[in-house]
């Protein structure tokens, strides 16, 4: 399949500076660069600031403070209880439904392994064959924090390096095994539900991922990385719809659980919308 030039510009820009220069853009606090950014972003895609904890645009130190900002207490209210999934981010869903054969669907005969994604062997993973997937887009315009889906328990964190591929419908149908080959974060949590992974996948121009536990996570040398909070000291509680990390630019979630303890909700679905805290499946 000819690749469409969108995509193929991909394959040639340096994707890594590229990402780096946008990062530092963002971060920067000089009202010049700032405010016309923050009033462009919110005019191109739309923003309802009403939403926000703090609405006033000019209150925001950088871009990236605004475009990671906290909504106000009741604008995410969580449905259903416990034994409820919910959305761990505004956004649109990509793919969902079962994991076959280890792998996970991408998009028009594109798909990619389970054990890839993770970094996992294959063998650790065979509680996952016939479990439950979902893959959530956060457009630009999206809220970028990223939360509990349920409650759990952190037992490890994986950094895995690559590429920084955009994740918008059209790449994702173009680049083969596009979630497995970006630049990404696998927390690893015990639920009620059994093992739960959270995967933060990376793309262009996203200056990082943060992770609440972990701030920024950036090792040095770009290499992978495993930190086991299992058994130690470390771990970490979060309740179900609690914050877990956030975006600084746009991305993409996964979701993986194992078999038999899912049933997705009807309505769900490719293309659906989303919001945080929305039902999306609920406990066998």
């Amino acid at each position: 399949m000819a690749l469409s030039p969108f995509v193929l510009s991909q394959h040639l820009v340096p994707q890594h500076l590229l990402s780096r220069a946008a990062g530092l853009v963002a971060d920067s606090h000089a009202a010049a660069i700032r405010d016309p950014f923050i009033k462009w972003f919110i005019e191109r895609y739309g923003v309802d600031m009403k939403e926000a904890a703090d609405p006033d645009p000019r209150s925001y130190s950088s871009f990236n403070e605004f475009f990671t900002r906290a909504l106000k207490p009741d604008a995410r209210p969580l449905e259903g209880d416990e034994k409820t999934l919910i959305s761990p981010a505004d956004g649109t869903i990509s793919q969902l439904g079962e994991i076959r054969r280890g792998r996970i669907f991408q998009a028009k005969g594109q798909s990619f392994s389970l054990a890839e994604l993770t970094a996992e062997p294959e063998n650790r993973l065979s509680a996952f064959e016939g479990g439950a997937f979902s893959t959530i887009y956060l457009s630009p315009r999206d809220y970028h924090r990223v939360h509990m889906p349920l409650g759990g328990v952190l037992e490890k964190m994986t950094f895995i390096p690559g590429r920084l591929f955009s994740v918008n419908p059209k790449t994702t149908e173009e680049v083969p095994r596009l979630f497995a080959r970006n630049e990404r974060v696998v927390a690893w949590f015990r639920t009620d539900f059994g093992p739960m992974a959270v995967v933060l996948v990376g793309a262009m121009i996203v200056a990082s991922i943060e992770t609440v536990w972990a701030g920024r996570v950036a090792p040095a040398g770009n290499r992978l990385a495993m930190e086991n909070y299992q058994g130690t000291n470390q771990h970490l509680s979060l309740a179900r719809g609690e914050e877990m990390g956030r975006f600084r630019l746009g991305s993409t979630v996964i979701l993986a659980l194992p078999r038999d303890t899912l049933r997705w909700r009807s309505g769900q679905g490719p293309g659906e919308t989303v919001r945080m805290g929305q039902a999306m499946g609920d406990r066998v």
